[in-house]
């Protein structure tokens, strides 16, 4: 899939990445339609958090549609579109 990566202070590119998957049981999948950034997006462009490595995917707001969800989720369905907030990102 591609996503937008940082790849240095004030730096960005869209890259391939892997697909995303299920990796605990409470995992859902979302297919992004629609993204956005937002103000702590600058925190992690401007290299103020020390955490974040050259790759790491951007984007932490957005609107999709589910495509898969791991065994222990019950409230959720795949087909489902949802809104995914930043403090759950």
């Amino acid at each position: 899939m591609r996503a937008l990566c940082w790849t240095g202070v004030n730096e960005v590119a869209v890259r391939d990445v892997p697909d995303p998957g299920i990796l605990n049981r409470q995992d859902a999948v979302v297919e992004v339609t629609a993204s956005s950034v937002c103000g702590s997006d600058l925190h992690l462009l401007d290299g103020y958090v020390p955490t974040v490595m050259a790759g790491d995917v951007l984007g932490h707001e957005f609107v999709g549609k589910i495509v898969e969800v791991g065994p222990d989720v019950r409230e959720r369905r795949v087909g489902e579109r949802v809104t995914v907030c930043s403090i759950i990102g």
